[in-house]
Parts: structure tokens; C-alpha cells; sequence
């Protein structure tokens, strides 16, 4: 029996981040996946609005900078309506922090600017769900500066020594993650490029970012892979449950 390819939108801030190890995941999941350019594109049209699946990548800009980048509130906008609605949805960085602001928290620069590769600690809803495999100190690169607060009825799911939420989920349908583990060591070569003047401001050597990359490549790729398909099957078995509900 033919079984119709679900559709996913992932909006997009700058060209280099993209879904990197994502990709080949959504792509074997059985998704179709079409690319938004946030700052530019109409985030009202229906394509988006009602995805099967809505994506918000990272970017260099503060969710709370809205007088520069008007389009964040369009996000915004966008977001809660999803979310109030039960639309699964993903934030990965920026992504994270415009969902925390559409439900409600507050988003906000932190004390420390975290760039590089680390592990996160686990809550005891972090063990139970999608993110068990990072359980035993997997690395993830971080990439932010700013940090927010747990939004009502949310579930913490990782922290750090930096940052008390660096993962929450919103009902079953929504995860979001402020480090970035989609990112693809491949790639990152142009992160490198495209960050460089935040890079030198943090006195950060990308060579030795370079050389922690190709250490942890492996594993990361793995830990992406397990925890992303686990998510994307958990999104599939709630929408067969919520179409079996309604034919009832």
C-alpha cells in the first residue's frame, strides 16, 4: 500500500545552517522537506502554516531584536499558532529561543557565550524521551549566547553547567534543543567562515575547534541519527493515534 510522504518546512536564517545530519534522516523517514527563507519569504502562506512538520533553524540574531529583524515576530507569530494547535514542530538554537518566546518565556543573552563542542545532563523527562542517547555525555556542539527561560507546561530535558535549559519538549508534538545537533562536522567549515568575526571576538581558535570536530565526528553523527529518527517516529506514532481518535 502506498503511503503518502509527509511534508516538513524548515525555515531558515542564514544559508550555511541548514539541516545538515538532519537531511539524510528526514529523507530515509519518508519527509519531504522544502526550505524557507525566513527573513524574506511569506511565513503566512498555507505551505508553511499547516506542515506536517515545521523546522526552525539557528541564526546570529536575538529573538528579542525584533525592531532590526521584523520577521522575527512574523516567526513568532507563526509559532504560536502551531504550537497552541498540537503541529509538531522543531527548534534547534534561534529556533529553540523563538519557541520558548511564543509560549510565553522570556528570552534573554546570557553570562556565558558557549561555542564548541560539549555534553548535557539529562532530567528524568530527558531519560524518557528522544535524547536517552546523550545520556553517557555525548558531545554537541553549542553555538549561542543567549539563553531562556522554561516556558509554562513544558518539560525540561537537558541542562548544563552554563545553562539550566538547554533542551525542553511542549506536549509531544514539539522539541526544543538550543545546541545544535544537527550540525554536520562536514560543514562546519563554513560555519567557520561565516562566524569568524564572533569566533575572533571570543577568542576561539578554529583550529582547534577544527581538530576537536574531526575527533568527535563519528560519534556525533551516530548520537544525531538515533535521536532524531527516535523523535520522528514518536511524531508518526502520534499522528496515527490522533487519526485512529477522530475516526472514531
Amino acid at each position: 500500500m502506498f503511503q503518502r510522504r509527509r511534508s516538513a518546512v524548515a525555515l531558515r536564517h542564514v544559508a550555511f545552517e541548514d539541516l545538515g545530519l538532519l537531511a539524510p534522516i528526514m529523507e530515509r523517514e519518508g519527509w519531504n522537506v522544502s526550505f524557507c527563507e525566513a527573513p524574506v519569504d511569506d511565513l503566512s502562506h498555507s505551505s508553511i502554516r499547516d506542515a506536517d512538520l515545521l523546522i526552525v533553524l539557528g541564526g546570529p540574531i536575538g529573538v528579542y531584536e525584533t525592531d532590526s529583524y521584523p520577521f522575527l515576530t512574523r516567526e513568532i507569530d507563526l509559532l504560536e499558532r502551531r504550537l497552541a494547535q498540537g503541529l509538531p514542530t522543531l527548534g534547534i538554537c534561534l529556533g529553540a529561543q523563538l519557541m520558548a518566546k511564543a509560549l510565553g518565556a522570556r528570552v534573554y543573552a546570557g553570562n556565558v557565550k558557549e561555542i564548541g563542542w560539549g555534553s548535557v545532563t539529562l532530567s528524568d523527562a530527558g531519560h524518557a524521551s528522544c535524547l536517552e542517547p546523550l545520556a553517557e555525555g555525548a558531545p554537541v556542539m553549542h553555538w549561542h549566547g543567549d539563553t531562556l527561560d522554561l516556558p509554562d507546561n513544558a518539560a525540561r530535558l537537558a541542562s548544563n553547567e552554563n545553562y539550566e535549559n538547554q533542551a525542553f519538549a511542549f506536549g509531544n508534538h514539539a522539541l526544543a534543543l538550543q545546541f545544535h545537533l544537527e550540525a554536520d562536522p562536514r560543514q562546519l567549515e563554513e560555519w567557520y567562515v561565516g562566524h569568524a568575526v564572533e569566533l575572533a571576538a571570543s577568542k576561539i581558535s578554529v583550529r582547534d575547534l577544527r581538530a576537536k570536530t574531526t575527533e568527535v565526528a563519528k560519534t556525533v553523527a551516530r548520537t544525531a541519527d538515533r535521536v532524531f529518527t527516535n523523535w520522528l517516529s514518536q511524531l508518526g506514532q502520534g499522528n496515527a493515534a490522533s487519526k485512529t481518535a477522530q475516526a472514531r
